[in-house]
This record gives structure tokens, sequence and C-alpha cells, in this order.
């Protein structure tokens, strides 16, 4: 069905632009009658909002009208706020009206006119026009230029704005740009080339501006998350929503009163050693972002504490009977399975759902091993800038470093806080500022043997290693199988054992599996490490979560 002619506009009664008193109307500018002026625009319906108690003033806006566009029909809708700034009130009633006015954008060509009414107003018809519960587009007006404010009758301009800003390549462009920036700054500048990590930081670079609620980080230790929360904190100061500081701490680091003192602070007195009032850093977190490290570290009574501190910005310091207000955002970071740690009576189901709204795994080196290259540039880059000097590799020492630091068995058991440790050792020893094929050998050579030293006792102390070892596999394997073991062969023990240590080197199964089957898997047509160890660990009951939880 067609459109019918001309326009359909959406407007409030001008209560002072609109009244220039009975003689001198026409001699000044009216926003609703001058709308109705414009030979090439023509107004079908305009509909004009306003309270009862202007009607008078409506009727002499409609014979106006009337006189100069006899086509145009005017309809009254009375829309009355009790304060016309309360921007709930407001919003409320508009949103309301539109559900009743039920415009059809088949048939009718909908303006929203946003010169009249209060500021309130406009903001709101502005908010329901973009979420297209009016299916409009906007119309502004104004005064015609260059004349005496006492002779400005007439049509003055006309502009309808289109909020459809895919139609707008420079603003379209403006705003790929700036996502652009935000998610480098929330990956401190470096081009990782890992998708699915990309993808995660491009979530996060959606939600943070827009939600105030917590966010949690899972991933391994060294894995970012500290860095990730501090780039969080900054692209929200930069936004201006968040005025106070960024303040972290390690939950692994603080016990008992420690703990409630460091978190909530106490007054002078509260247990032995109290001298003196302590703020703690809920406060110091006040209107600005608190990291939690490892929240899953937290005793009961601290997390009871911290839910009722997210809940009511509300709590009390140790020592005190008056609660202390502190408005802040948390992030909380763990590289442990709170779930589980639920299960076992070691984290509050509340507290995980309070802070469970917004959740970010970040993968470990192993699982970006793509951004292992622009991470060691990265870290050449910080360490130069460091000590004011330019250090680089000569090219055979990169590509010998590089080869090695993204083989499969390369462990980066750190992460990238050994990933950075390793660079800061090559930079500091390199002669000259050049990282030489020399100094590479000797840092593959250290991180051969604390890899090595990771995955088990000294295998050169023959005395004790046999020994110690299979006690280890032993308590390791009944942790997993309880009394399954005792069925079980040595000689399968042993090999289950190298399994599992394999696999809790690993954050995947086909990472674990391209270990497990690397030479094996060149003789193969096709290979599926992954499949290969499922079933393999299938055999004695167990998956891969399971085997790489650790309490």
């Amino acid at each position: 069905m067609a459109k019918k002619p001309g326009f359909t506009v959406l407007s409030f009664l001008g209560t002072t632009l609109d009244h220039r008193g009975q003689a001198e109307r026409w001699h000044h500018w009216r926003p609703n009658v001058s709308m109705c002026q414009h030979e090439d625009q023509l107004v079908q319906r305009l509909i004009l909002l306003s309270e009862r108690r202007h009607l008078k003033l409506f009727n002499q806006v409609r014979s106006d009208i009337a006189a100069v566009s006899p086509e145009t029909q005017v309809e009254h809708r009375e829309f009355a706020a009790r304060d016309p700034w309360d921007f709930e009130e407001v919003f409320d009633g508009l949103f309301s009206l539109s559900r009743e006015l039920a415009f059809d954008p088949e048939q009718e060509d909908l303006l929203v006119h946003m010169t009249t009414g209060t500021h309130v107003a406009q903001i709101c018809l502005f908010l329901l026009t973009e979420t297209r519960h009016f299916p409009a587009r906007l119309l502004q007006t104004g005064p015609p230029k260059g004349q005496p404010a006492n002779k400005q009758g007439g049509p003055g301009s006309w502009q309808v704005i289109d909020l459809d800003l895919s139609r707008f390549d420079r603003i379209a462009q403006r705003f790929a740009q700036e996502r652009a920036q935000h998610e480098s700054l929330l990956k401190s500048g470096i081009a990782t080339r890992s998708g699915p990590f990309n993808e995660l930081i491009a979530q996060v670079e959606r939600v943070a501006p827009l939600s105030t609620a917590p966010i949690l980080l899972m991933g391994p230790t060294g894995a970012g998350k500290s860095q990730l929360a501090r780039r969080i904190h900054e692209l929200k100061k930069a936004r201006h929503q968040l005025a106070g500081a960024f303040v972290e701490v390690n939950c692994a680091t603080i016990r008992g009163d420690a703990a409630q003192s460091t978190l909530f602070g106490h007054k002078r007195g509260a247990f032995t050693g109290a001298l003196q009032d302590r703020q703690g850093l809920l406060r110091a977190a006040d209107h600005g972002l608190l990291f939690l490290d490892e929240i899953g570290e937290l005793g009961i009574d601290e997390q009871a504490m911290l839910l009722r501190a997210l809940e009511d910005k509300r709590f009390l310091p140790l020592g005190s009977d008056r609660e202390v207000q502190s408005d802040f955002q948390l992030i909380a970071g763990t590289n442990r399975d709170l779930g589980r740690a639920v299960g076992r009576g070691e984290f509050r189901d509340d507290l995980l759902a309070r802070i469970n709204l917004w959740t970010f795994r970040l993968p470990g080196l192993r699982e970006r091993i793509d951004d292992l290259e622009p991470n060691v540039d990265y870290e050449l880059d910080r360490f130069s800038a460091k000590v004011g000097r330019r250090v680089h590799f000569n090219a055979e020492a990169r590509r010998r470093y590089l080869q090695f630091a993204t083989a499969p068995d390369a462990h980066w058991r750190g992460n990238f806080r050994d990933l950075n440790a390793s660079i800061t050792r090559l930079c500091t020893l390199a002669s000259g500022g050049r990282i030489t094929d020399r100094d590479v050998d000797g840092e593959i050579a250290r991180l051969q043997a604390d890899w090595q030293r990771d995955a088990g006792p000294d295998p050169g102390d023959a005395t004790t290693a046999a020994p110690v070892a299979a006690r280890a596999d032993d308590d390791v394997l009944r942790e997993l199988l309880a009394g399954r073991l005792d069925a079980i062969d040595r000689f399968d023990r042993v090999q289950l054992a190298a399994v599992v240590r394999c696999c809790r080197r690993h954050r995947s199964l086909s990472a674990a599996g391209r270990e497990l089957f690397a030479v094996s898997r060149q003789q193969r047509a096709t290979s599926n490490d992954a499949d290969r160890l499922r079933k393999y660990l299938l055999r004695f009951g167990l998956d891969f979560a399971t085997t790489t939880a650790r309490g």
C-alpha cells in the first residue's frame, strides 16, 4: 500500500515559542505554525502534545495552521507530567504514547519534531526514535536567518535527520576507528593474531563501557588478567565513566584478620597491632575499579562481606559498629574452577552468581601461540623504553628463538609472565643491545632445565628420583581414581601418570595430544590427537577437565 502524501509530524506544543501574543504573533517565528508554511514540505497530519491547561493556545495554533495550510489535520493529544524535568516520568509517558499511537511506517512518513518541549522531552524523543519505538526520522526547525527578532515570521529552516548511521560512511568509519583504538588499548597496543583472543577483546570492548556490573576474568596464571583489568580501567576513565583509582590485590597473599583489614579496613584497637585506623582497599577504590586477583583464595567470611559490599555499597570495617560506603566496580580474576570450589564448599554460590554476569576466559600462551612473536616484540620495546636504549635480535638469533618458543614441547607454564622473564634476561645480557645466537642458546638451555624441573624431581639423582617420583605419581593417581588405583598394574600406572603430567602442562586436549603423539602422528594419513587422548583417558574413567583440575 502506498504511503499517504505528505508527512505525519509528532510535536510538543511550544508554550513559549508558539505563544507570541494575539496581535504580534504573525511577526514572529512560531515552530509549529511555521513548520506548516513550507510549500515544498506538506504536513498532512500534525499531532500536538500538551497539557489540558494549554487548550486555548492549542486552539489558536490550530486556527493559524488552518489559515496557512488548510490540508493539515491538527490533532491534540494530552500529555501531562507532574515534573516535566523528571526523566523517568517523561520517558515512561512517551514510551506509553508510542504504543498507543501505533504508527504504521508502511503508510505514514513519520517525523518527530525536536524543536519544542523541554530538554528532557527532546532527549526522550531522541532515544525512542533511535530505538525505533517511534518509526520515524527527526525534524529540526529554526527561525529565518538574517532578520530582526521582531520580524521573523515565515517558514524558517527545515532539516530532517535520519538516525540510520549505516548510511553515513564517515560516521561509521569514525565509530570503527574508535572501536579499533579501544581494542588496541585493551591489548596494550600488541598486534595480536589469534582469532579467538581478538574476538574476546572485541567482546570486552563492547561490554566494558556499557556495564558497571562485576567482570570475572578466568585463565591460568600469567595469562594477562591483571594487565587487562588495568586497561579496562584506563578505557573507562578515558571515557569519564570512572573517576577513582585502579586498586589491585592478590587475594592469595592475605588471610584471616589481615584479609578483612586489607579489604574492608579496621578501627584502631580492632586486633593486636592495629595501632591506627586503616581505610581498606574497598574505600580506596571508591568511584574507581577494584581488581581482586585469585578471588577464589578469599575466605568464606570475607566472601560474605564482599557480597554485601557489592550489593549495598556498604560494609563494616573490622572493629567498627558504623558502616561506611564505597561505590566501586569489581573485576575478579581466578585460575580456579569456581564452580567446583562451590561444590567443595570453598566458595559461596551467591557470590559466584553475583560476579558471573560477564565472564571472559583468557587463554594461556600455548593456546595463543600465534601471538608469541608480536608479544616478543612488545617485550623488546618495553625493555628498550625502560633502559633508554634499543635492544634487538640478530636475524638468526630471532629465528632460532621463535622456532624454539613456538615448538609443541615448549611448555610456558607461567605463560606471558615466563615470556617476559625470558626476554628480560636476553635483553639484560645482550652486548651492545644485540641479542646473538649464543645468548639464545643459553636462554634455551635455561628454559629447558626449568621446564624439566617443573615436570618432576631431578632425574640425575639416582638415589631418590625413582621412589620420590613413584610416590608423587601414586598420590596424583589416587586423587583421580581413589580405590580404583589398586586394580591397575604398575606398568599402566607409570604410563597414565606420564599422560596426566602432560595434560597438566597444557590447556587443551589438542595441545597435550600433539606432545604425546608427536612421533606417531607423522606416520598417519590423518590425525586427531584430541580424540586419541580422549579415548585413552576414558579407559580409566577420566576426562581432560577432571585430569587437569587441581584444588
